[in-house]
């Protein structure tokens, strides 16, 4: 259906897009009247006509779709001839676009700048009609505007959030020159006399690191790392297990920003030669509690800060949310639920280990059991379990803590890592005495872990009696529901996935397509990927001295071991995620 003519030279009013949407088919002449009718107060006019139509929750007569905001946005940007714009606060120049123009002029005409090129800029507006200000910035920037429509309400959030971040780190930074001695950079010059550097409980400061924390929840980011680089400090934050950059600080901003979350985690914040480690309780603006455990490290422009964000919620995620198939999962918890042994996770740095453990522990706690842990550093508070925290300079190790375990009355223990030998053998000890014992280890794959205790130096008759099973897990990022599409099988990628198992192609797999859910990557959250190997008799007897590594893997396999790459394609089999992915976090199958 053709679309209405534009008004003339002026703001959108609610009667004009009520119009216009009865003249394109989206709505029919009852439904206008009705929301005509239903907004007359003040408030409404003080709303943009699209959020006004979108209280009433009308469905499109054109597609069948609820009209909301943003599907009322693309239709605006249709009418108007202009390209319809998704903020994305990620890829956005919070500093530069706060330059194209004063606060004052972007709130009085409703429009934001987006992006800065050599001979363009490009300015976001909900007003597509309004022509009034462009002769005004044209002249001023001395460069050609594009125009392109975006969500209101998305305009004025981000006008605001974004001017407040740029005025709080400008007005922090003050003098943009280096105070002498103010961070322990190896290239530090001595600059004599210059400006004062921000303090930490400086109330910019302190709004720049609540920015920072809320907005990192908002991007659902599980890390935050602020890097000093020379001049600047970069923040970057880690979304689904790929890094993105957020904001570039000036460098004595950067500081007095890392020098606030010392504050906060209650850290030495004169102490900048070594590293120091930490942990943060906040909340979410909807109120969860939400800890995050910081790190810091001394480099050679400054002091390097991690912040990890643990969210409560994973230890109320059961074994399907964490990606484990039935068959996975009754062998987990077959392992899992025997009175006495060693049960180990395997995986690199980054791999879900912890939080497969502790959804473990949440399912094993009752009030018949007493379960102890000795983590270095205790990742999330549990009051279910009886945490202690690995302390080297009182030489409280994961040994020695064990070893005062042992002592408590414990059914389960959980030792955060095996690092050593004397870890080792107090997990054997413990084990041997009638304890469950679940730890982590740093192999490839579940068979490896067999021959990396017996490179620590437990005899292998001590595995043998103790070691229940061993489970080797990956993260892979998983299809967005909303956006995914079907896709034809790449048959070379496939058998590639599957050898050596020859497995034969699914009918149909999907591939990533974008939307606003899941900021265009096509992918939204992560799963886990297993292999779980559980001691059989057959299995245990092949524990020797002469063992080898490769003839443990194939008996594996002959009794249903799955590699991560076959249990990997059975998640692509399925839809969850693409055989590229699968290829990216996965290590190539053994045999």
């Amino acid at each position: 259906m053709p679309m209405p003519p534009a008004p003339h030279e002026s703001r959108l009013s609610l009667s004009d897009v009520c119009r216009a949407l009865v003249q394109s088919g989206e709505i029919d002449q009852a439904e206008a009247e009705k929301v005509l009718s239903a907004n007359l107060g003040a408030e409404s006019r003080e709303r943009h006509p699209l959020e006004v139509v979108a209280l009433a929750e009308l469905t499109s007569q054109q597609s069948g779709q609820v009209l909301d905001t943003e599907r009322l946005t693309r239709w605006l940007a249709e009418w108007a001839g202009q390209p319809y714009y998704h903020i994305d606060p990620l890829k956005i120049d919070t500093p530069a676009i706060a330059r194209v123009m004063s606060y004052a002029f972007a709130q009085r005409h409703h429009i934001l700048a987006v992006e800065i090129g050599q001979q363009e800029v490009v300015i976001a507006s909900a007003e597509p009609f309004r022509h009034d200000w462009m002769a005004n910035l044209r002249q001023v920037l001395r460069k050609d505007i594009r125009r392109v429509v975006a969500n209101p309400e998305d305009i004025r959030r981000f006008t605001v959030e974004f001017y407040q971040l740029a005025s709080s780190v400008h007005k922090a930074g003050g003098n943009q020159g280096s105070g002498p001695g103010h961070t322990q950079n190896f290239e530090q010059l001595l600059d004599l006399g210059t400006g004062e550097n921000p303090d930490a409980n400086d109330q910019h400061v302190v709004r720049i690191v609540d920015w920072l924390l809320q907005y990192a929840f908002e991007q659902r980011a599980s890390d935050i790392h602020i890097e000093p680089r020379r001049g600047v400090t970069q923040v970057r934050f880690r979304i689904d297990g790929v890094l993105h950059p957020v904001y570039e600080f000036p460098e004595q901003v950067g500081v007095a920003v890392t020098s606030r979350l010392k504050i906060l985690g209650r850290l030495n914040v004169a102490e900048k030669r070594r590293p120091q480690d930490g942990r943060i309780k906040t909340r979410k603006p909807d109120g969860r509690e939400v800890e995050l455990r910081l790190a810091t490290m001394p480099t050679a422009f400054g002091e390097k800060m991690v912040l990890r964000i643990f969210d409560p919620e994973v230890l109320l995620k059961s074994f399907t949310q964490l990606g484990f198939s039935k068959e996975d999962q009754a062998v987990w918890t077959d392992i899992t639920g025997r009175p006495h042994g060693i049960v180990l996770v395997t995986g690199p740095t980054g791999s879900g280990k912890t939080t497969t453990l502790y959804s473990t522990l949440k399912q094993l706690a009752s009030s018949e059991n007493n379960i102890c842990t000795i983590e270095d550093p205790i990742e999330m508070v549990e009051p279910a379990f009886n945490q202690m925290q690995v302390q080297t300079s009182i030489d409280l190790t994961f040994a020695s803590g064990v070893r005062a375990l042992m002592r408590q009355d414990p059914d389960i223990i959980m030792i955060g890592e095996i690092r050593d030998l004397e870890t080792a053998e107090m997990a054997v000890q413990a084990a041997l005495t009638g304890h469950l014992v679940l730890s982590t280890l740093h192999t490839n794959d579940a068979p490896s872990a067999i021959t990396r205790l017996m490179e620590l130096g437990i005899p292998p008759y001590l595995i043998r009696a103790t070691v229940l099973g061993i489970m080797a897990q990956r993260l892979a990022r998983t299809l967005c529901p909303g956006c995914k599409e079907p896709a034809e099988v790449d048959e070379q990628a496939w058998h590639s996935l599957v050898r050596p198992w020859k497995a034969p192609p699914p009918k149909q797999i999907f591939q990533p397509v974008g939307c606003l859910d899941c900021r265009n990557t096509g992918y939204l959250g992560r799963a886990g990927v297993y292999e779980i190997l559980k001691l059989s008799d057959n299995l245990t007897r092949r524990i020797t001295e002469k063992c080898e590594l490769e003839e443990l893997r194939v008996q594996a396999y002959k009794e249903g071991m799955k590699s991560l790459r076959l249990s990997g394609a059975q998640k692509v089999a399925v839809g969850d995620t693409t055989i590229e992915e699968i290829l990216r976090v996965t290590p190539e199958s053994q045999r």
